[in-house]
Order: C-alpha cells, then sequence, then structure tokens
C-alpha cells in the first residue's frame, strides 16, 4: 500500500491547449487545465452535472508526447500525484495552487485532433 500514498487518476477533458516551457538546462515543462464530470440525481430525478476543473504539469518526454498530440476538448486519462505550493501574485498576496504533476498520459480521443495510440 505505500504506493498508493499520492496517487491521483483522472479522466476528462483538456479545457486549453497545453502551454510548452523551455526551462534552464533544456528542461521542458507543459501545463494545460482538465475538466472532469460527475453525474447524480437530484431529489427531483434531474440528472446533475458537476464539472470539476484541474491544473495538470508534465515534466521532460510527457511535456514532448504533450505539446505533440494533446489539444483543447481532447479526452485523456492522466495518472500523477498532488502537490500544493504557494506564491506571491503581482501586488504581493499569498496565493495556494494544487496540482497535479503528471506520470503517465493516455490519449483516449474526443476533441478535433482523433490520434488514436
Amino acid at each position: 500500500m505505500s504506493t498508493l500514498r499520492n496517487k491521483v487518476q483522472l479522466i476528462g477533458n483538456v479545457g486549453q491547449d497545453p502551454t510548452i516551457t523551455d526551462l534552464e538546462k533544456g528542461k521542458r515543462v507543459a501545463r494545460f487545465t482538465m475538466a472532469t464530470n460527475e453525474h447524480y440525481k437530484n431529489s427531483e430525478g434531474e440528472r446533475v452535472t458537476n464539472t470539476e476543473w484541474h491544473t495538470i504539469i508534465a515534466w521532460g518526454k510527457l511535456a514532448d508526447i504533450i505539446e505533440g498530440f494533446v489539444t483543447k476538448g481532447k479526452e485523456v486519462a492522466i495518472e500523477g500525484k498532488l502537490t500544493s505550493r504557494s506564491y506571491e501574485d503581482k501586488e504581493g498576496n499569498k496565493k495556494y495552487v494544487t496540482e497535479v504533476v503528471a506520470s503517465e498520459i493516455l490519449l483516449l480521443g474526443g476533441g478535433d485532433n482523433n490520434t488514436t495510440e
């Protein structure tokens, strides 16, 4: 069970085209948002959809794969770990961010580009 301590698995749709950033010493990072949907029936029997948005971060070769194949609207499965960090904005206010650092991605389809793996 020790391998399950901080593990996240999500299936959803990419909310925006990924942003790829080239850092020093050849490091690359990809960043995009992903929407996951939960469906249930309320007390009146109506179907309700609850959408959650997640920020996904990927490094190295995974960032290269994301750059080549992941576009807005594409359905993907992500596996990774949950991370939290804080920073100060331009006005000096402390902001807190929770992100998923991806270790694996599976292209499921959907969106404009139906690349199959």
